[in-house]
């Protein structure tokens, strides 16, 4: 969570629908590269706080608003 594009990669993804996107929806809208949000959600996904569900070609990246919960009362 110590890098400030974590926290903006989470906040994307739980401003979309069913707190989900795609790798390439999220390096449109942050403006970062795709190595870079990848590497970003790897460790998302090693923290618990995202999950990972393979779609075809694409992999789905979702928050885990319960993991959430717990982080924000830890950091309270």
């Amino acid at each position: 969570m110590a890098d400030p594009a974590r926290l903006q990669i989470l906040a994307h993804l739980r401003s979309k629908p069913n707190c989900e996107a795609c790798v390439c929806d999220v390096t449109d809208a942050l403006g970062l590269s795709q190595p870079t949000v990848s590497h970003h959600l790897k460790v998302l996904v090693g923290a618990g706080l995202v999950s990972t569900e393979k779609r075809g070609y694409w992999t789905w990246y979702r928050v885990l608003p319960s993991r959430l919960t717990e982080l924000s009362m830890v950091l309270a």
